[in-house]
């Protein structure tokens, strides 16, 4: 009842417009003498019909202006100007046809129709302005609380949150993100946040105000700036920030004590994801723009193929059939041994795609060979994208045995069995813990790469491998374990604090594995370059800032078995060769011969037989040569020239 009140409010507040403005322009205009009373009349009430009758027709009174944007006012400029043109006929024809009155000029028509629109949209952008200003108790904010009880006979004092009972923030960048931020924030009056101040590096921007809120250049935002503006939390809201300016202004306000959010904007989300204001994400401390390595081309590889994945219900292997999905292969079949984590990827694809996807699951372990036949006879794929790997490093030094089984003759078996069916592609992946290893897991991960490029040289399979760094939430990884230090109050425990890694999220990850497999020749190794190392240290101060807990103490362990101080360098661009996206090389292998890598692995088999862990590790220290004692690779980094390349600032 309220809605149709206020509706017919608008209607009443444009007829005494219309009605004032008609007299006006009649009084005051030159050549009406002339017209008697009933001929004002009827010009008169034949433009009130057809201003008001266009209105309704184009639902200009069902529009809430408290939240009408420039559409709005293009609506009501279409509809009055179809208006004008239907006054102005109407008038010929009674003039010309009928001969019931006199003509006026189109002079006048097109005057009242714009003022009359001058009007009508002035007193929308006045209510519209008092609605989204009138919630302080100033001077200023009263009058214009009294504004939009006059022309809503809303209780606006009842109905608005007064800012001092909000969270006060400080938005980073007033472009087209930020502002959009602000307007929803003060449209909303029920939303928890105010907005104080935009802080901005555009000098034309300074000084000046975007509804009403003060822009502040980088250097004005000095923590006494905003104090005195009371701010109480920090909200990033420029999307494509410099990696290294992000990193700065985080470090900056976190440590200046203020809790930190992120707006999503809706055109940087998915389309199963809402706009909202939200936590810094994980993923965000690497402080650089996420790689995105996928074009039309790699899409059409995939397109009406059939993929494998092993390692399918994994953190990696997941995610690989999220992004294939997306690029309409015929089936993606999930291989695993764990019928848990196939299971929910498989019912996650089908509720996102509705069945579009072919989606099948098979349980099995890449050890058995026989296991795997009877899924290649089944389905005949041609890809095969191998993520299943025993990948924990300290888990693997003291079961070298079964690293060595499943990691390296696993491997083994797909490779035998895709030359069997006649698979089109093999795609194996790596890490950049295989490059000069150090441990038993790095070492295995080495010796599949041998494998697969010796295979390249003789078999009738496409082969390649693709090395990644660290991946940001996966099963295994840091960050899940920081997460439930800090959330059981502490300690975070870290192995030393010079530690040293490359990070990447899974997303990119995976896209990697994808792209680089499409592009491949055969026998490559991909390698991507993932910019500057993230200390593990810096990684976890800023996960407790992010966690706003204080008080969570910092414990370090000793390296555990196996690990480096710090990881080789994925990408020494002078020892590499391009490909045609800039941030995928190729590394410079030379591949075994198959006589050689049947040796190797007749000696791995028989040392498994054996049951001897720690003689396992032997042989595969023999059949790997780069497999080093993490004791002669982990020198001081404060001495070592090599390592003072991994330092950060």
């Amino acid at each position: 009842m309220k809605k149709f009140n206020i509706r017919w409010q608008l209607v009443f507040y444009d007829i005494i417009l219309f009605a004032i403005i008609n007299l006006f322009l009649f009084f005051l205009s030159e050549g009406f003498e002339d017209l008697s009373s009933l001929e004002v009349i009827i010009h008169s009430a034949v433009a009130f019909v057809c201003i008001f009758a266009v209105r309704f027709i184009g639902n200009i009174y069902q529009q809430i202006w408290r939240y009408g944007g420039i559409q709005c006012y293009i609506r009501l400029l279409m509809a009055d100007a179809v208006g004008f043109i239907i006054d102005y006929a109407v008038s010929l024809l009674l003039f010309n046809a009928l001969n019931i009155i006199q003509p006026i000029t189109v002079l006048y028509i097109l005057s009242l129709f714009c003022i009359n629109l001058l009007a009508s949209l002035a007193i929308r952008m006045v209510y519209r302005y008092a609605y989204k200003c009138a919630n302080d108790n100033t001077a200023y904010g009263r009058f214009l609380n009294v504004l939009l009880k006059v022309f809503s006979g809303a209780k606006v004092n009842g109905d608005v949150v007064v800012k001092d009972n909000k969270i006060k923030i400080a938005i980073i960048g007033a472009g087209r993100v930020g502002v959009s931020l602000a307007e929803e924030l003060l449209a909303n009056k029920e939303a928890a946040y105010v907005p104080r101040c935009f802080v901005d590096l555009n000098v034309d921007k300074a000084g000046r105000v975007i509804h009403n809120i003060p822009v502040l250049l980088e250097d004005e935002a000095n923590l006494e700036k905003l104090n005195g503006l009371e701010v109480q939390e920090v909200v990033f809201a420029i999307p494509e920030m410099d990696g290294e300016k992000k990193k700065k202004q985080y470090d900056f306000y976190s440590k200046a004590g203020y809790k930190i959010k992120v707006y999503d904007y809706p055109h940087m989300l998915s389309a199963s994801k809402k706009r909202q204001l939200r936590e810094f994400d994980i993923e965000e401390l690497l402080f650089r723009k996420p790689v995105v390595m996928f074009d039309q081309k790699t899409n059409d590889y995939y397109k009406d193929k059939v993929v494998l994945i092993t390692g399918g219900g994994g953190s990696i292997g997941s995610e690989l059939c999220r992004q294939l999905a997306k690029m309409n292969p015929k089936t993606i079949i999930i291989l695993d041994i764990y019928e848990n984590g196939a299971y929910d990827v498989q019912q996650e694809l089908r509720i996102l795609y509705s069945g579009e996807v072919d989606i099948r699951i098979e349980i099995c372990s890449i050890t058995n060979k026989k296991a795997l036949e009877r899924v290649f006879e089944k389905y005949h794929p041609h890809i095969v994208i191998n993520a299943a790997a025993h990948k924990h490093v300290p888990l693997m030094e003291n079961n070298c045995i079964e690293a060595v089984e499943n990691n390296v003759f696993g491997c083994k078996n797909l490779v035998e069995v895709c030359e069997e069916y006649g698979t089109e592609r093999f795609m194996m992946v790596s890490t950049d813990k295989a490059v000069n290893p150090t441990n038993v897991m790095g070492a295995t991960k080495r010796m599949c790469e041998m494998i697969v490029q010796s295979a390249s040289t003789s078999g009738k399979v496409k082969y390649s491998a693709t090395r990644f760094c660290n991946v940001l939430g996966s099963a295994g990884s840091v960050i899940p374990l920081f997460k439930k230090q800090i959330l059981s109050g502490g300690p975070i425990t870290i192995t030393d604090k010079r530690i040293i890694r490359y990070f990447m999220t899974i997303p990119e990850a995976s896209q990697l594995v994808l792209q680089s497999g499409a592009m491949a020749k055969n026998g490559e190794i991909f390698v991507l370059d993932m910019g500057q190392p993230v200390k593990i240290l810096d990684l976890a101060e800023n996960m407790i800032r992010l966690s706003g807990v204080h008080n969570i103490e910092i414990l370090e362990t000793g390296l555990r078995p196996g690990e480096k101080l710090y990881e080789e360098l994925l990408v020494k661009t002078e020892e590499l060769d391009k490909t045609s996206n800039s941030l995928i090389f190729v590394e410079r292998d030379r591949a075994l011969g198959n006589e050689i890598i049947e040796d190797k692995l007749a000696k791995l088999e028989n040392a498994c037989l054996t049951g001897d862990d720690d003689y396992v590790r032997k042989v595969l220290k023999e059949v790997v040569p780069t497999f080093k004692a993490p004791e002669d690779v982990n020198v001081d980094i404060e001495t070592s020239e090599d390592a003072k390349k991994f330092v950060l600032a």
